[in-house]
């Protein structure tokens, strides 16, 4: 838990400073919890399709008492999708397929962040992604190298 935990705020001192984020495919709600309560001015989204761990997330927003977070149940492409200024998707599908997918959670100018190990993710090219750039931190205690992709929305 510690390492989900940290590996989640790390990535959260990386991301671009949006008002709204989507966590698509966020299981347990990692990274999007820690990212909500290092970001309370942020309004944090965590979407996830398995109702077990849909009904976990939403025990730990009534536990941390983290007002700027919800939990929406389903899959991202069949959901009605609320478009916001990040959406930001960690192993879900291979990124060629995660990134057409997560467009529809994005407003334009907005972000699509996947996280990748020490090798970064490569999701392709899309007429919608204007412009890209991979950053690189490390993991606090002991972590390894990680790299997080970025693409910014026409």
């Amino acid at each position: 838990m510690s390492r989900l935990i940290l590996e989640s705020l790390a990535i959260a001192t990386e991301l671009p400073r949006v008002d709204s984020i989507a966590d698509l495919g966020s299981g347990a709600g990692f990274p999007g919890l820690p990212i909500a309560i290092l970001r309370p001015e942020a309004r944090v989204l965590l979407v996830e399709a398995r109702e077990k761990r849909h009904h976990f997330q939403r025990a730990a927003i009534r536990a941390l008492r983290t007002a700027n977070v919800r939990a929406l149940r389903g899959r991202i492409e069949a959901l009605e999708p609320e478009p916001g200024g990040l959406a930001i998707a960690q192993a879900v599908v291979p990124p060629p397929r995660m990134l057409p997918s997560m467009l529809r959670w994005i407003s334009s100018g907005g972000y699509a962040v996947i996280p990748g190990s020490e090798t970064p993710p490569d999701p392709g090219t899309h007429d919608e992604i204007v412009a890209f750039e991979v950053r690189r931190y490390t993991a606090p205690a002991g972590g390894g190298a990680r790299t997080l992709w970025i693409g910014r929305r026409r």
